[in-house]
């Protein structure tokens, strides 16, 4: 069926980017339930830079191939399967397996593409615009005129969280590092430099009496000084630990720390919430919910992007190939958007 093979990258144990390894087979072939899809763009997300140090708290074993999302276009459809799927551009979630030039997916998790929505923008959006989408609209439930703080407002999730919330309404404050202040200040977002600049302070100054909704992916300190930063009624939403991505030791204790802070916060009786956001929860509970969940929210992502209420931001395009200039590119810290990968 496939003259081309099947290219992908396999990462081996904890390794430099540059110990990751290319391995080539055969294209596989689609099952029951499952579509073939040929990649077109795959991203690094800050998933995989935890993987790489073995510090994702849930990674397979080694060796595997990372890649959180795709892009790209069916090829073959497996037993069960709607044929019409083939020929068709789809994003899908999928954690692991995304950084290869063939991939086998669940059809029942992959999500169209609208026409006219190019592979590398549509993949700045899967995990990201997800996870914004539904920290946003599912938790905090932002509405118009309210005031929201973006920890990293011009990171991957970051800077699609400023757009979703300003097309929302809200007023955002942003923290970035002072050479995006400019373009933060464009979008409408009242930027702190979290390098300089008494976060919690300026925060009391811009918003004196709290602000609504705090998206917090740095933990430890900060998720603290984001907590007592809310308004009555606020909302905090820690999505990870950002803080601690070169430490040793565990890997699930400053997860296990955070968690047990927000049950704590949550038990107090201060009119406040606090969620630890994980893309994933509920899926082992009640699969079919969280795929429907799933695919309408990454449709109302890709449909804000048509309508153009979100900006894509790709900073460089690669191919698998080159995927340890990829990683170090996006470990930098010196890159606004997203690395994609292309086959």
């Amino acid at each position: 069926m496939n003259a081309e093979g099947l290219v992908e990258v396999v990462l081996p144990g904890k390794v430099e980017p540059e110990g990751l390894e290319i391995r080539h087979g055969a294209v596989p072939t689609a099952g029951p339930g499952q579509v073939l899809i040929r990649m077109e763009a795959t991203g690094v997300s800050f998933a995989e830079q935890q993987m790489r140090r073995g510090r994702y708290y849930d990674q397979p074993a080694f060796p595997f191939v990372p890649g959180y999302d795709l892009v790209g276009t069916v090829t073959a459809t497996g037993e069960g399967v709607k044929p019409g799927l083939t020929g068709t551009r789809v994003a899908a979630l999928v954690k692991v397996g995304g950084w290869a030039s063939h991939v086998l997916v669940d059809a029942a998790d992959v999500v169209p593409v609208p026409d006219g929505v190019g592979a590398a923008e549509a993949e700045t959006l899967v995990l990201n615009g997800i996870t914004a989408w539904q920290m946003l609209h599912r938790k905090a439930r932002v509405r118009a005129g309210q005031t929201v703080l973006v920890h990293g407002a011009n990171g991957g999730v970051g800077s699609v969280l400023v757009q979703l919330a300003r097309a929302a309404g809200a007023k955002v404050i942003g923290t970035a590092s002072a050479r995006h202040h400019e373009a933060l200040r464009a979008q409408g977002v009242t930027p702190i430099d979290y390098r300089t600049e008494d976060i919690p302070a300026r925060v009391r100054e811009l918003a004196p009496g709290g602000v609504d909704a705090v998206f917090d992916h740095v933990g430890g300190r900060s998720a603290i000084d984001s907590w007592h930063l809310l308004a009555p009624g606020g909302t905090l939403v820690a999505y990870g630990s950002a803080s601690t991505r070169d430490d040793e030791g565990s890997k699930q204790l400053p997860v296990l720390k955070l968690l047990g802070r927000i049950w704590l916060w949550n038990a107090l009786p201060n009119r406040r919430r606090a969620y630890f956001f994980n893309i994933w929860a509920g899926r082992a509970l009640a699969k079919n919910r969280f795929r429907t969940r799933l695919r309408a929210d990454l449709t109302q992502v890709l449909a804000a992007l048509q309508r153009g209420d979100i900006t894509p931001r790709i900073a460089a395009q690669l191919p698998l190939s080159r995927i340890a200039d990829a990683l170090r590119l996006a470990e930098s810290g010196t890159v606004a958007g997203k690395i994609v990968l292309n086959p």
